[in-house]
């Protein structure tokens, strides 16, 4: 069972829930607040009892439309507002994992500032974000909240990184062909989108006001996080 700050990642099991885990105990996000997974479209009732145990009050789901058609979540049984932002409209991204994350950086604001609004409002936490396997969008939205909340770069890699020991992708990334959701990430991939919303924007602070975010609403984030 997965429970309120804990640290051990979950596979499917009998939740039907992969790579879940707290996004906090980074920088000064709060554990319990902030979770991350992959798609809940395989959600059994013992997995909805445990997110249930989570107190979870927000659900955010990062994947196209069409994603969200195809395999939409399972969220029966749970006291939670099911928010769909897409970081991709269209189920349409680059094939190359160089290529994809300073696309992933470039296209994720708008759906970044979207989660934020919905994490500031009363009664939105605990809040779970993810998309199809919590690695690479998730990944990126994650890794922007994080560093929001001073998480250092180093931090916010390996919680990064944790994505491959909770999907089991050990092999090497030029091996793995067969989509994104079969390949690693190396701290490299997650480099190239900060070095992206930096060399843009200067900071992720002002990367997120480029997207609509106020300064306003930043710190409310910060307040609500931390």
């Amino acid at each position: 069972m997965i429970t309120r700050g804990a640290t051990a990642d979950a596979t499917t099991g009998g939740s039907g829930v992969r790579n879940l885990r707290d996004a906090g105990g980074v920088g000064s996000l709060r554990r319990g607040a902030l979770y991350r997974s992959g798609a809940l479209h395989l959600l059994t009732p013992e997995g909805a009892r445990e997110l249930g145990d989570l107190g979870l009050r927000t659900v955010v789901d990062l994947r196209s439309i069409r994603e969200v058609a195809d395999r939409p979540d399972r969220c029966a049984g749970l006291d939670v507002e099911h928010r769909h932002f897409p970081v991709f409209t269209e189920q349409s991204w680059p094939d190359d994992q160089v290529a994809l994350y300073p696309y992933l950086a470039e296209q994720a604001g708008r759906a970044t500032v979207a989660i934020i609004r919905q994490l500031v409002t009363p009664g939105a936490l605990p809040a779970l974000v993810h998309c199809a396997s919590g690695k690479d969008r998730t990944g990126v939205v994650v890794a922007v909240i994080q560093t929001l909340l001073n998480a250092s770069d180093a931090e916010v890699t390996q919680d990064f990184l944790r994505s491959n020991a909770a999907l089991d992708l050990t092999g090497s990334p030029a091996g793995a062909t067969i989509g994104h959701g079969t390949r690693p990430v190396t701290a490299a991939h997650l480099l190239h989108a900060m070095v992206w919303i930096r060399s843009h924007h200067g900071s992720v602070s002002a990367y997120l006001q480029a997207a609509g975010a106020t300064e306003a609403e930043l710190e409310a984030l910060r307040r609500a996080l931390a």
